[in-house]
């Protein structure tokens, strides 16, 4: 290939990848707006416990879409599959916003959401991974994770730009419906050209092989140590989906605007992966987890007493951004790193199944706490799981400092 041809490529690959990061941020936008179903719900007679509830369906579907997504990339390509993804995440949408409130009605919503949010969360890294060279997967990932959680961000400040403007929520959802189509008609026109790609790399255009789960890769899993980042991401993900779920109650209760935690907590979450990550996950991922992690405790606490004025709410946001933010990239490394030889690909879809357990599950516990004991009640459960969390790596610090000592 000559130095013309090479170069070529190369721009046409960052053109792609560049399109790749858009259509990503628009389909990220949808699940964003789940943040603000607890304003929805409340609006129409219902409470905290059923928002929890109808996010607990989501979970459900989500398992569903993890362990089926190598199956249906396979049939359809990696691409298209995440094509197919974005129009279900539009349809819930605005099911969200034509549903009748019921719980059959919006449990229905939550079951199309948790298969298109399963699908992509699952498939997109998988698809950069085809994509891009080995050496330069790290930095890619975390561009593509940036911009997932600026989308993430967006859905709640999208609604709460609606709201100041007099306008109904539900346009909010209409907005987040729209952006998930577009991102859907964009996977789809970057098929053609990533599949190409992708068959030099993987040796089958647009098929995920290697990756389904199955028993006998569980267990391998679960019997080595990649079982305990495998639990902090889902303890993490239960302090970021029940902060995130009940934030508008946690404002409202504490008479501030909503929209200042997802500025700080986005801004901080984005910055620290696409700027810091890279530094920080060549350090003792061991020492930096437990640093990051009491990160994420000291936010909570912040949370809980020192949040009176507008400017204390967005340290902690901001806190609590850089805690997550940063923990998830060392975590995830430590799951490639600690995972048994040719389950690679299995751990990291218990990963993020265990993800998916949090941030769905967990609000269903949530909400019920709010309604029957309040949002301190709440705060101090979080608080025991960010606690909890970092104890595991209090733990596992120690422990292998006495097997180090013992090799002496």
């Amino acid at each position: 290939m000559s130095n013309q041809q090479a170069f070529a490529g190369s721009r046409q690959a960052t053109s792609s990848f560049g399109l790749f990061c858009l259509a990503s941020y628009l389909l990220s936008m949808s699940y964003g707006t789940t943040f603000l179903l607890s304003l929805l719900i409340g609006a129409r007679g219902g409470s905290e416990a059923d928002t929890g509830s109808v996010l607990s369906i989501a979970m459900v579907s989500t398992f569903a879409a993890v362990v089926l997504s190598g199956h249906v990339s396979d049939a359809m390509g990696t691409t298209r599959a995440i094509a197919c993804s974005g129009a279900l995440l539009a349809l819930a949408c605005v099911g969200f916003t034509l549903m009748p409130a019921t719980w059959l009605g919006f449990g229905a919503c939550a079951l199309i959401l948790g298969l298109g949010w399963g699908t992509f969360y699952t498939l997109g890294p998988i698809n950069v991974a085809m994509m891009v060279p080995p050496p330069h997967r790290a930095r890619h990932f975390a561009v593509l994770s940036g911009c997932m959680m600026a989308g993430i961000g967006s859905g709640p400040l999208i609604g709460r730009m609606v709201t100041a403007s007099g306008l109904a929520l539900p346009l909010a959802f209409d907005i987040a419906a729209i952006a998930s189509l577009l991102g859907a008609a964009l996977f789809w026109w970057l098929t053609p050209g990533l599949a190409l790609r992708s068959e030099g790399i993987e040796g089958r255009a647009g098929g995920v092989p290697g990756h389904r789960l199955s028993w006998a890769a569980c267990v391998s899993v679960g019997r080595s140590r990649t079982v305990f980042p495998i639990i902090m991401v889902g303890l993490s993900a239960c302090i970021f989906g029940g902060l995130s779920s009940f934030q508008t109650s946690y404002a409202q209760l504490k008479q501030l605007d909503y929209a200042l935690f997802f500025i700080g907590f986005m801004c901080a979450a984005i910055a620290c992966r696409l700027f810091i990550a890279r530094l920080v996950v060549k350090r003792d991922a061991y020492v930096a987890s437990c640093v990051l992690s009491a990160v994420m405790v000291v936010s909570v606490l912040m949370l809980m007493f020192f949040v009176v004025t507008p400017l204390g709410y967005l340290i902690a946001a901001l806190t609590l951004g850089t805690g997550y933010g940063l923990t998830y990239s060392v975590i995830n490394g430590l799951v490639v790193q600690e995972s048994p030889p040719g389950v690679t690909s299995q751990a990291l879809l218990l990963f993020s199944l265990a993800y998916f357990v949090g941030v769905f599950g967990f609000p269903w516990i949530a909400g019920k706490l709010i309604v029957h004991w309040g949002v301190t009640a709440f705060l101090a459960v979080v608080l025991g799981i960010a606690l909890a969390n970092w104890l595991i790596t209090v733990l596992r610090l120690r422990w292998r400092a006495l097997q180090n000592s013992t090799q002496l």
